[in-house]
């Protein structure tokens, strides 16, 4: 069953939700601009680890 939540907690979860798609796209935006390979795989991995987070928080809801 799926837990219920009151609107104050259920505020707080969107911020959560938006500020993990937020660092996602950014990671992915830096990882496209950076010319440093090694830098561009580090914000590509740091991207994918949001994306699970933001996809993690979803199931929950």
């Amino acid at each position: 069953m799926k837990e219920q939540f009151d609107a104050s907690s259920l505020s707080a979860y969107i911020l959560l939700l938006e500020a993990e798609e937020l660092a996602a796209k950014k990671a992915r935006m830096y990882a496209n601009v950076f010319t440093d390979l090694s830098l561009a795989e580090r914000m590509e991995a740091l991207a994918q680890r949001h994306e699970i987070r933001f996809g993690s928080l979803v199931e929950l809801l």
